[in-house]
């Protein structure tokens, strides 16, 4: 359990703003072509190269960062273009959710782990289940002496643990550690400048705090909360409601940009609070006309509205239909689209989450098991 404060800044507050230091930390120690980050990304070459399935994995904030990190990866596999040598055909890395492939691993590949300090049961159950079936097996974690490591060929440590149970570091590590994979897949040097540019898409955020918490007084008192995103925003839509729901304890949804458009409206009312997240760079005018239309629907029926939305979105984005304002993060035009994209959105939401807790009156380190009900309720889960 973390320790018990007060008031802010909490153990969350901290992790946040560490953020961008931990992320240079993390490239640093996998800059080297010798790295875990370099081995993992030569063995997805040579599984891509065979025509066979990467499959990245986790629960909770690893299964997000599973799913953001399949972004980035499948982004830097695009752009190494690697195909299958016998089809010229490719195979792209996929997410699934840890139980669901313990129950039905892939007979052939590579599964890739994600669990923040290597012991989440389903996680290693998966890896497990893979490796007994006849793939390979890699684990992106805190330190390669945890268990999951053990049933792990390749292990890509972070050396970055979180202080709070509400998971901000769990998040970001996994994805800054798939960067570097990504660039070691597509042979872009892991040095200064690019950890320069990592850093300050994560300082953006930080830097936008008195922004954030307006937003968050907006929203305090709303609910639910629904986060609707499209594209490589998804894995960031999901983290915000996990992330809401855990620190704040407000019931918080996630719907896909078009599937909120098709009758989810007729549970919403002005209480309801509704965060949309813009900033891939893929497709972007469809998405932000689909999102416009969005918002002017939310606004007749006077939902409360935000946006974490890029720089040049967020000036065709109408001001009228963000009620509660918006957070316009940095465009990072010279990092891979899913990196800029998960990596600039990850300090506003955690932020923007720590922020409603505060409004609130709510450590949200503990994630309400400092209440004995939830951590019996927790315990008895497993």
């Amino acid at each position: 359990m973390p320790s018990s404060r007060t008031t802010a800044p909490f153990h969350m507050t901290e992790m946040i703003e560490a953020e961008p230091a931990i992320a240079v930390r993390i490239l640093e120690r996998h800059e080297a072509p010798g790295s875990g980050a370099a081995e993992l990304g030569r063995l997805i070459r040579r599984t891509i190269r065979g025509g066979e399935p990467v499959v990245l994995t986790g629960c909770g904030t690893s299964e997000n960062a599973a799913l953001g990190a399949a972004e980035i990866l499948r982004d830097a596999v695009r752009s190494a273009d690697l195909q299958t040598v016998t089809s010229g055909a490719r195979r792209e890395p996929i997410a699934a959710q840890a139980f669901e492939l313990s129950l039905d691993p892939p007979t052939s590949g590579l599964v890739i782990g994600i669990s923040h300090e290597g012991a989440t049961t389903a996680t290693n159950a998966a890896l497990t289940a893979a490796h007994d079936a006849g793939a390979r097996t890699a684990l992106i974690t805190v330190t390669d002496r945890s268990p999951g490591a053990a049933v792990a060929d390749v292990v890509v440590v972070t050396e970055e643990l979180d202080q709070s149970w509400c998971h901000t570091v769990g998040y970001v590590s996994p994805l800054v550690a798939a960067t570097a994979i990504g660039a070691h897949l597509v042979g872009r040097p892991v040095d200064a400048a690019f950890r320069g540019l990592v850093r300050d898409a994560l300082a953006a955020g930080v830097e936008r705090a008195s922004i954030i918490e307006a937003v968050a007084g907006r929203l305090a008192n709303t609910r639910p909360i629904l986060v609707v995103a499209s594209g490589t925003d998804r894995p960031a839509g999901h983290e915000l409601v996990l992330k809401i729901e855990e620190g704040t304890w407000i019931p918080s949804a996630y719907r896909d940009l078009e599937t909120f458009l098709h009758g989810h409206l007729a549970a919403t009312d002005g209480t309801t609070g509704l965060v949309l997240i813009l900033t891939g760079r893929a497709r972007r005018e469809e998405r932000l006309a689909r999102a416009t239309g969005l918002l002017r629907s939310a606004r007749v029926i006077g939902i409360e509205t935000t946006a974490i939305v890029a720089a040049d979105a967020a000036v065709d984005l109408p001001t009228e239909l963000t009620s509660a304002g918006r957070i316009v993060i940095p465009e990072s035009p010279d990092l891979p689209d899913p990196v800029a994209s998960l990596l600039g959105t990850a300090t506003p939401h955690q932020l923007l989450t720590e922020r409603i807790a505060r409004a609130r009156g709510i450590n949200p380190d503990a994630i309400r098991r400092s209440v004995p009900a939830y951590l019996e309720a927790a315990e008895l889960a497993g």
